[in-house]
């Protein structure tokens, strides 16, 4: 399955949270489609699984394999797989652009990556899911610092999460250490995904 491409808001209602942090498209709390208000009133547990994977897969943006992938590498680690496979997520670099503040959204910190924009320790990278490590510094090519749409996002940033540090002057941030889980998306409950990924 390729990644999502059609209506945002519809997906964001059909999930039930806002994917674009705004929570713009929220204003009619119910599933998009004719008979939406009344869609869905209880779902059975494989049903709540499915909606809490997908939940987590379009607000990272990936695709369906790419998610899958990647939940398999974090079941392999040490440690509780729901939380390394939220941190394998929050380390990709598509994220960390967007965390920063480089970009509104994760697809606009996606394009930027994309389209040469990103260095990590001052070599440009050119791919959203490359795995930043605790110590490395992210920044944008000299050419990129002056982007309207990278500036307009910096001055729109407020919030920086405490993982994170960033030079003002510099214009570029530091993956300082690994998130806690209370620092990543509460409104994910990551035990329904590894109870779906374990049937």
């Amino acid at each position: 399955m390729s990644r999502y491409t059609g209506p945002k808001h519809k997906l964001s209602r059909r999930v039930g949270i806002s994917l674009s942090g705004t929570g713009k498209e929220m204003k009619r709390p119910y599933p998009p489609g004719q008979h939406g208000p009344g869609q869905r009133k209880k779902l059975s547990e494989y049903g709540l699984q499915l909606n809490e994977k997908q939940k987590l897969r379009h607000m990272y943006g990936l695709n369906e394999k790419q998610f899958a992938n990647l939940f398999v590498k974090a079941s392999n680690m040490s440690g509780v797989a729901g939380e390394n496979f939220m941190t394998l997520l929050e380390s990709r670099l598509d994220n960390l652009v967007y965390r920063l503040g480089f970009s509104r959204t994760r697809h606009g910190a996606r394009q930027l990556v994309n389209h040469d924009h990103v260095t990590v320790d001052g070599k440009k990278v050119d791919i959203p899911s490359y795995h930043v490590r605790v110590g490395d510094v992210l920044g944008l090519r000299e050419k990129s610092r002056n982007l309207n749409t990278v500036k307009d996002a910096l001055e729109d940033r407020n919030y920086l999460p405490s993982y994170l540090s960033f030079d003002e002057k510099a214009i570029e941030g530091k993956y300082i250490r690994l998130p806690d889980r209370s620092e990543l998306p509460q409104e994910i409950n990551e035990k329904l995904i590894v109870e779906y990924y374990s049937r």
